[in-house]
């Protein structure tokens, strides 16, 4: 007896997975890596691979919603990378920019709720406005939930949710002695709450962290891609889901209390 497909998987598929749909991650993030050196090897500028990577964020939403994965969150722009050239990172905000004008509808009629979480005080005007548009008209959205973290950094999300638990204990709205971790939990997010990452993907071979969503992955699955972040489309995604469904998820406790709770 087979275990059922994938939602969305059509027998044909290469590779097609068989995996039960509770065992997928319910929240999967993406460190998107690789477009400069996607770039540099075609001979083509860093924001010619750039926009690359935009065709690959379709593929990966799409996919990721077709396969009921509930929260969907892509490191998009971190606060280190204003130190890139200035060139490219105007390229970059010029594509951020498009993005939140062409894409968000499409989103929007897709029944996707969009959050942008980060320091948005550091983009223009002009981006600031487009995503309080964006996250307005998709805010009563109840399909998957994409988070783009823009302008962010995990440790700066800690230090602001920090923040707002010692502002609400001077007015005396929370004791201190009541903070846990599942008040800084719901304080992370900059107001867009997060919840704890499944799967955290990783582009480029690329094996470190980069400072993103420190606190939502304390019990994360890792995967590793060699694949640069512009040739990672669906069936990339689906074989880091593969690989996620064949992990064994402890959270501290030992293979008898697994197989205990299982049985």
């Amino acid at each position: 007896m087979t275990s059922p497909q994938l939602p969305g998987q059509r027998p044909d598929d290469a590779n097609a997975m068989e995996v039960e749909q509770d065992s997928l991650p319910s929240h999967v993030a993406i460190i998107m890596d690789g477009n400069n050196r996607w770039a540099r090897a075609r001979g083509l500028s860093g924001a010619r691979g750039h926009r690359a990577g935009v065709e690959a964020v379709r593929a990966v939403i799409q996919r990721a919603a077709e396969r009921g994965v509930q929260t969907l969150s892509l490191f998009a722009f971190s606060s280190e990378n204003w130190k890139r050239p200035a060139t490219e990172v105007n390229a970059l905000m010029e594509l951020f920019l498009m993005a939140l004008k062409r894409e968000v509808k499409k989103l929007h009629e897709r029944n996707i709720r969009l959050s942008i979480i980060g320091e948005q005080r550091g983009f223009s005007h002009a981006i600031q406005k487009h995503i309080q548009r964006a996250e307005s008209l998709t805010a009563n959205n109840t399909g998957m939930h994409l988070v783009i973290a823009a302008n962010y950094g995990g440790q700066w999300d800690i230090a602001q949710a920090a923040r707002r638990l010692a502002e609400q204990a001077v007015a005396g709205e929370i004791s201190p002695s009541a903070i846990d971790e599942v008040q800084v939990d719901q304080a992370m997010g900059e107001g867009a709450y997060v919840p704890p990452i499944d799967l955290c993907i990783r582009t480029s071979g690329e094996q470190r962290l980069s400072n993103f969503m420190l606190w939502q992955l304390a019990y994360a699955e890792l995967h590793f891609s060699p694949l640069l972040w512009p040739d990672f489309h669906a069936q990339a995604f689906d074989d880091a889901l593969a690989d996620f469904c064949r992990r064994q998820r402890r959270f501290g406790m030992t293979d008898e209390q697994l197989e205990a709770q299982g049985a």
